[in-house]
């Protein structure tokens, strides 16, 4: 068995160095900095690193962008016509109006002239929700089958042609009012294969972030990183918000279009696995690791290279090639590795317990996502594109919960604990949200600001850190191949949720019912870590008993 050599030039290295399976554009820029700059020498990980994290960020910006605008165009596909000023086509005719009594009228005869069809129906709720079912359902089925094909395919193909595809049918649903299209089937259809080719993204780039960043700070690092969620609704909804009144078309076709434009970046330069580009960062971690246990520390630290020494003692340990695990502890387990199943996943401990409550925190997060712009524009005054931007401040406080979960988490070492502590805090604010949100505008943001905070942060930690973890938990024997399927599966499940909410959030009558449910699933959710927080709790008093710190 042939042995894999471990550079050992210290951090700074030449970006002039070739990669020949190195996506295209990272060879280009290698090429020309050879050509331009052949002094130039940095730091080839953290530089990597960098790439990853931002190109991964922006990916899943976009898929977030291009999910929004479906709630912001509600409002204007069904709305109250007596309200709205009336088109230039309107226009009584100079001289007092036509004689002819056979003549059109040049008023609207009805209410519902300013809906877009078949929207202008009396059952509106329930066809919208319909649109939002068809992506939702569809996600949720695809979801499960798109962390198996991952572990098995170039997650740089499978998330620029997800990108690609997403952004497709992100501009159909747009071209149907430029095209006049009102039928029903093609506004469900065009959701439905949305919602099929948004499941390249979560496997995609969670696997990828987590094969180049260790355990260190994760729930921090992910906690930042996941920001790309609330970032994303805030850039959609902005965007649609912008076109809403004018030409709700162009709130799809912009999206769309900047959706599959990202892609193409993302086939040029995102580098998918460390060994690509010889940054083989596990196995300095494990040597770290054994310098730290020999001089008595409890923890470990990422760094970005290896010293000739440590890389000899790594060598004469274990034999190292182009099998050996990325995630996780490197071990003497066969240098094969299959993709973990279905149910091997399953069999992870915690995997069932957080599904399930991401099932339901997931189902809280939707429902404002898809009804958020909708319930503001119709318990208050505003209109529809204030009421979009004043929606965003929700995806605010999901950036700040997000980042106080992940730091919570990290400091703690008791995720469950975070979560759990976040959603008792959730279930009463949604009443409160529900029964003095609508007082003032001032009142309105602070409150949404507050349930974002406390609704996301949850629902962000176990879709990042959690799932991470437990993608290379210590009964996989540092299988590589388990995180996108525990990612997907995790995820998956919390899809079905997050498609139940917004479909039942059209069916059921009264927002204050809406809220209830809304409550009820937030509880659960809380009730599904009760016996995982037990143990942490647990736990933790043990290693305080015996002075012990929890890496």
């Amino acid at each position: 068995m042939q042995r894999a050599r471990i550079p050992s030039t210290g951090r700074q290295q030449r970006m002039s160095s070739t990669y020949p399976n190195a996506p295209i554009g990272v060879r280009v820029i290698s090429y020309l900095s050879a050509k331009l700059c052949p002094r130039l020498q940095i730091n080839r990980v953290l530089w990597f690193k960098c790439s990853v994290l931002g190109l991964t960020y922006i990916a899943y910006t976009c898929y977030h962008m291009t999910r929004k605008p479906i709630s912001v165009v509600k409002s204007v596909l069904h709305r109250n016509c007596s309200t709205i000023t009336l088109p230039p086509e309107f226009v009584t005719p100079a001289g007092g109006g036509s004689n002819d009594p056979t003549a059109p009228s040049p008023f609207p005869t009805d209410g519902t002239w300013c809906d877009y069809a078949p929207f202008d129906q009396p059952d509106f709720n329930s066809l919208l929700g319909a649109l939002d079912s068809a992506f939702l359902f569809s996600y949720a089925i695809a979801m499960f089958f798109a962390g198996f094909i991952a572990e098995r395919v170039s997650l740089r193909y499978f998330l620029a042609l997800g990108m690609a595809f997403s952004g497709v049918f992100c501009y159909l649903f747009g071209l149907a009012k430029v095209y006049d299209i009102h039928a029903l089937w093609y506004f469900i259809a065009v959701q439905a294969l949305a919602g099929m080719f948004q499941t390249t993204g979560w496997p995609g780039v969670v696997t990828i972030v987590g094969r180049w960043f260790g355990k260190s700070k994760r729930g921090l690092i992910f906690g930042i990183w996941n920001s790309h969620t609330s970032i994303g609704n805030v850039l959609g909804t902005l965007i649609a918000a912008h076109y809403v009144e004018r030409d709700w078309s162009m709130s799809f076709v912009v999206p769309g279009f900047l959706m599959g434009v990202c892609g193409f970046v993302m086939f040029l330069f995102l580098v998918e696995r460390p060994e690509i580009v010889d940054c083989q960062e596990k196995v300095a971690d494990y040597a770290h690791q054994q310098r730290g246990s020999s001089t008595g520390s409890s923890y470990r630290r990422m760094e970005d290279s290896v010293s000739d020494e440590e890389v000899s003692a790594v060598n004469t340990e274990q034999e190292i090639n182009e099998r050996t695990p990325i995630i996780g502890s490197i071990n003497r387990a066969p240098p094969h590795q299959d993709a973990i199943g279905f149910f091997g996943a399953l069999r992870i401990p915690g995997v069932v317990e957080f599904s399930l409550s991401l099932f339901f925190s997931k189902l809280v997060s939707y429902t404002f996502l898809f009804w958020l712009p909708f319930y503001i524009q119709h318990s208050t005054s505003m209109g529809a594109k204030l009421s979009a931007d004043v929606s965003t401040v929700f995806d605010i406080g999901g950036i700040v919960g997000a980042i106080a979960a992940g730091m919570l988490s990290d400091a703690s070492a008791m995720p469950a604990t975070t979560c759990t502590g976040m959603l008792a805090i959730a279930a009463p604010l949604l009443l409160i949200y529900r029964c003095w949100g609508s007082v003032s505008l001032s009142v309105n943001i602070l409150l949404l600001f507050i349930v974002g905070v406390m609704v996301n942060g949850p629902y962000a930690l176990i879709t990042t850190s959690v799932s991470a973890e437990l993608g290379q938990h210590s009964s996989l024997n540092g299988n590589s191949k388990a995180l996108a399927t525990v990612t997907a599966i995790i995820d998956g499940t919390g899809s079905i949720g997050a498609a139940i909410g917004p479909l039942l959030a059209g069916m059921v009558s009264g927002w204050s019912n809406v809220f209830y449910m809304l409550v009820i699933s937030d509880v659960l959710a809380l009730a599904m870590l009760l016996r995982i927080s037990s143990k942490e709790c647990s736990r933790r008093n043990i290693n305080r008993r015996y002075n012990v710190r929890i890496e």
